[in-house]
């Protein structure tokens, strides 16, 4: 983000986080816990109508959504101010590992968190209440690709610090044993080649939802009334029958009577 924007303001509730974040001239960090109430929040970042761009990436399922998004729509620019959120929820690896993580994610479900569930369902069933870009919206985000680089080292870190799998290490239970990550290093082959890998990533993106005016619902209800007018003018300006058709309409009647 820095290299786009002037000013960058990044959050997180956890201080020991912060503590570890690389420093840069242009961004400010600060610590948002969780008894900091909305006035405080929107004060300490910038205050209203002050923000750009709100990101949140892999993190949005962990919020208090009805806390974020009040907060979101305080800071975000009115004209022009985006909030985008992405999550990933798969890796693609190779041939060869891309079964046995297949495996692993299929022994998290019963491990898994109404929270977890939201990323593992692509951002589908998280609300969204801003209004849409054309790129996705509540219930249909964006299907995207993020290339990254992997080492052995690396992706066997990221398992063991991955969140259902630490759930289920808190119910006794150790998904990535010393088993499973002999499958993958076999699978991996050289140990010290970096693999070019991509996660599959969901993204949805807004903007502050278009605040109708009493006018414009005004205007509206006269377009309404308008048409409906249009229609009625319409069915009145219908061909009138000619005298012959009024015979002919009468004999026929008349026809019909004596049958009857």
């Amino acid at each position: 983000l820095v290299e786009h924007y002037d000013n960058v303001v990044a959050t997180d509730i956890n201080e020991a986080q912060l503590k570890r974040a690389i420093k840069h001239p242009r961004i400010s960090y600060h610590h948002t816990p969780k008894n900091m109430s909305e006035d405080e929040m929107v004060a300490l970042i910038g205050g209203e109508n002050s923000m750009d761009l709100i990101v949140a990436a892999q993190a949005v399922h962990f919020f208090d959504l009805t806390i974020f998004y009040n907060v979101a729509k305080r800071v975000l620019r009115k004209e022009g101010g985006l909030i985008a959120i992405w999550v990933y929820n798969d890796i693609i690896i190779s041939p060869e590992i891309d079964p046995i993580m297949k495996s692993l994610v299929d022994s998290t479900l019963p491990f898994r968190t109404p929270v977890m569930n939201l990323a593992f369902d692509s951002y589908k069933t998280l609300p969204f209440p801003f209004e849409s870009i054309g790129m996705g919206s509540e219930g249909e985000p964006v299907r995207f690709d993020i290339p990254h680089k992997l080492s052995l080292k690396g992706f066997i870190g990221f398992l063991k610090s991955w969140q259902p799998a630490m759930k289920a290490k808190e119910q006794g239970v150790e998904l990535v044993d010393e088993d499973l990550i002999a499958k993958f290093e076999e699978a991996w082959g050289d140990e010290n080649q970096v693999k070019d890998v991509y996660y599959k990533a969901h993204m949805i993106v807004g903007k502050i939802p278009e605040m109708r005016s009493e006018s414009d619902k005004v205007s509206e209800d006269s377009n309404k009334d308008n048409l409906l007018q249009t229609d009625v003018g319409r069915k009145q300006e219908r061909r009138q029958p000619s005298e012959e058709e009024n015979r002919q309409s009468k004999k026929q009647n008349t026809s019909e009577d004596e049958a009857c």
